[in-house]
C-alpha cells in the first residue's frame, strides 16, 4: 500500500466488531489541520452471534430469564478482534500507523490483580481470549442494555443530593445503564469478586489495554458516561466514587484527554498480524463521541440528528451546560468540548405508528407533509406512542391539541402533527444546552426524507445536511487514531438532501413553541 498514512479504527459494537483502515493524506497546507481523510481502504467485520456461536449470544448478549440483565463475555470481543485482524490481512496491517478503539458506551470489564504484568507478556502462540480470560475477576461484563441497577441508581443519587445535583456534578443523573451503578451492584452482590478486582475498565479501555499490553486509562469522553467523572474538572469525583463503592478510587486509573497516546502496539500484534512496532495506540472512547468525529462535527454549534428507531440529538457546546430536569446528558467530545446528548424514544416508532394508522406508505406520508401547511393551522400532537425518555413519560399516550382527531379526515394533519411535535419537543428540550445550532448533520434512516429535514430545519432554525455514513463509530475511531485534538474532517460518506430554514415557516414555529411547552408541562406532569 502506498500514498498517505493509514489509521485503524476498531468499533466494539453491541452485535458486531468492525475494523476500518482509513487513508489520511496532506491536502497541501502547512499543518496537520489541513490533512484530509481520503477514504476507507479496508474493512473487516465480525458478527458475534453467527460467527462466534460458542459464546451463545443473542443479539450480541447472553440470553437469560431476566430482561433487565444485559451481560456479555468480554473474551468474545477479543476473539472477534483476532478474527477481524486476520481478515484485514498482512498488507493492510503492515500499513497501520495508528490505532484507536470505539467501544459501546457504559459497558464495564473487571481485571484481577496481576493483569498488568500478564498483559505485558501476551504471546502470539495463543489467542487473546485464552490469555486474557484468567485475568478477569468477573466472567461477564454488564453492558448498556443492563437495567438491573434501579436500586443502585437511587442510592447513588441520594448520596449525591438528588438528580439535579448528580447531573450538575457528573453531567447526567444516574441511569440504569451507566457504569457507576453497575459497579455498585457488582460490589454489593459479589463482594468476594469485587475484592479480587484491581482494575475497572470500560469496553474501550479494556480493548485498548489489550492492544497496548498495559492497563489503559479511561478517556474523558467515555468516562463522562459513568456517573463518576467531575464534568467540569475532568477528574474522578471523590464524592461520586465514595457513593458508588468502597475502594473504587484505587481501581480507576486517572482519566486522560481523548487524544492521549497510550503507547505503542503490543508485540503480540506485531508478531501475529504484522502491525508495525512503531504504530501508536490512542486512548479509546465511547461510540457516541466517536460518531461525532465520523460525521465531521468538530466545532460548538454543530450538531448531529440521528433519525432512527429513536431520534437522538447531540452536538458540541461552548461550555458545560446541564439539563435542570436531569433528562439529558453531557459527555466530553474527542475535541475536548462538552458534548450534549438527548434521546427521544418516539422517533420512527411514532412516525410509523401514524403511517400505519392510516394505511399509508412512505411516499404517501411525504405527500401528506407537502399537502399541509407549516404550523398545521394550530393542530398539534404530543407523540408519545411509547413511554418517552425526554420528557420522562412512563406510560404511552398521544395527546392531540387544537381540535386534531385521529379520524381519517385528519390523516394528513396527523402526519404533519407527529413530525412537528417531535421537532418542537427536540427544540424545547434542548434549550438547556445554551448553544443554538448553526449546522445539523442528519443521519439514520429518516435522513433521506427531504420533507422531514425541511420541517427540522424550520423548527430548529438552521441548515440541515444529510450524510449517510456507514460504520460511523469505527470511522471516528480511525480518525482519532491520528492522535490530533481536532481530527480531519472526513469527506467520507454519501451526502443526501440539504435544506435551509424558511423564514416564514421558522416564525410560525417560534410562535408555536410556548404553546407546545405549556402542553408538555401539563401532560407530562
Amino acid at each position: 500500500m502506498s500514498g498517505g498514512a493509514f489509521y485503524l479504527g476498531i468499533d466494539v459494537g453491541t452485535q458486531s466488531l468492525t475494523a476500518l483502515l482509513v487513508e489520511v493524506t496532506p491536502a497541501g497546507g502547512d499543518g496537520d489541520s489541513d490533512d484530509r481523510a481520503r477514504g476507507i481502504v479496508a474493512r473487516a467485520g465480525v458478527r458475534y452471534d453467527s460467527e462466534l456461536p460458542a459464546y451463545g449470544t443473542v443479539n450480541g448478549q447472553l440470553p437469560g430469564d431476566d430482561p433487565a440483565i444485559g451481560r456479555v463475555p468480554p473474551c468474545m470481543w477479543l476473539d472477534a478482534l483476532d478474527l477481524a485482524l486476520h481478515r484485514l490481512g498482512p498488507e493492510a496491517c503492515q500499513a497501520v500507523r495508528g490505532v484507536s478503539v470505539s467501544g459501546q458506551q457504559h459497558g464495564s470489564v473487571y481485571l484481577a490483580a496481576g493483569a498488568k504484568r500478564a498483559l505485558a507478556a501476551l504471546t502470539p502462540d495463543r489467542s487473546l481470549a485464552q490469555q486474557v480470560e484468567p485475568l478477569l475477576s468477573r466472567a461477564e461484563a454488564p453492558i448498556w442494555t443492563d437495567s438491573s441497577t434501579t436500586q443502585e441508581c437511587a442510592e447513588i443519587r441520594h448520596a449525591l443530593g438528588g438528580a439535579a445535583a448528580t447531573a450538575e456534578l457528573t453531567g447526567s443523573d444516574t441511569f440504569e445503564r451507566f457504569t457507576g451503578p453497575q459497579v455498585r451492584r457488582f460490589a454489593r452482590t459479589d463482594p468476594e469478586a469485587w475484592a479480587d478486582t484491581a482494575h475497572v475498565c470500560l469496553v474501550s479501555s479494556f480493548v485498548t489495554s489489550v492492544l497496548t499490553g498495559r492497563v489503559a486509562p479511561i478517556d474523558h469522553g467515555d468516562g463522562s458516561g459513568m456517573n463518576l467523572l467531575d464534568i467540569r474538572r475532568l477528574e474522578w469525583s471523590g464524592a461520586a466514587m465514595t457513593a458508588t463503592a468502597e475502594g473504587l478510587d484505587r481501581r480507576l486509573a486517572p482519566p486522560c484527554p481523548p487524544w492521549t497516546i497510550v503507547g505503542k502496539i503490543a508485540p503480540y500484534f506485531v508478531s501475529r498480524y504484522g502491525l508495525p512496532a512503531s504504530a501508536q495506540v490512542v486512548a479509546g472512547s465511547g461510540d457516541n463521541p466517536c460518531s461525532l468525529v465520523g460525521v465531521g462535527v468538530r466545532e460548538p454549534g454543530e450538531a448531529v440528528l440521528s433519525l432512527g428507531t429513536s431520534d437522538t440529538y447531540f452536538g458540541l457546546l461552548k461550555e458545560v451546560a446541564v439539563d435542570p430536569d436531569a433528562n439529558g446528558h453531557v459527555f466530553i467530545a474527542p475535541s475536548g468540548h462538552p458534548m450534549s446528548l438527548i434521546c427521544f424514544r418516539n422517533g420512527s416508532l411514532a412516525r410509523e405508528a401514524v403511517r400505519d394508522r392510516y394505511g399509508l406508505d412512505w411516499p404517501a406520508f411525504d405527500a401528506a407533509l407537502r399537502a399541509t401547511p407549516p404550523g398545521n393551522d394550530g393542530l398539534m400532537m404530543l407523540p408519545w406512542f411509547e413511554p418517552e425518555i425526554v420528557p420522562r413519560v412512563a406510560s404511552p399516550r398521544v395527546v392531540r391539541l387544537g381540535g386534531l382527531t385521529d379520524g381519517p379526515e385528519h390523516a394528513a394533519r396527523n402526519c404533519r402533527a407527529v413530525v412537528e411535535g417531535q421537532f418542537l419537543s427536540m427544540r424545547l428540550n434542548s434549550e438547556w444546552m445554551a448553544t443554538r445550532p448553526t449546522r445539523i448533520v442528519a443521519t439514520g434512516g429518516g435522513s433521506r426524507n427531504r420533507e422531514l429535514l425541511q420541517i427540522a430545519a424550520d423548527v430548529l432554525g438552521c441548515r440541515v445536511e444529510s450524510l449517510e455514513v456507514s460504520d460511523g463509530a469505527a470511522l471516528g475511531a480511525a480518525l482519532r487514531a491520528t492522535g490530533r485534538r481536532i481530527c480531519p474532517l472526513p469527506p467520507i460518506g454519501e451526502p443526501g438532501p440539504s435544506v435551509e430554514p424558511r423564514p416564514e415557516a421558522a416564525a410560525i414555529y417560534d410562535a408555536m413553541l410556548p404553546r407546545y411547552a405549556e402542553a408538555q408541562r401539563l401532560a407530562a406532569g
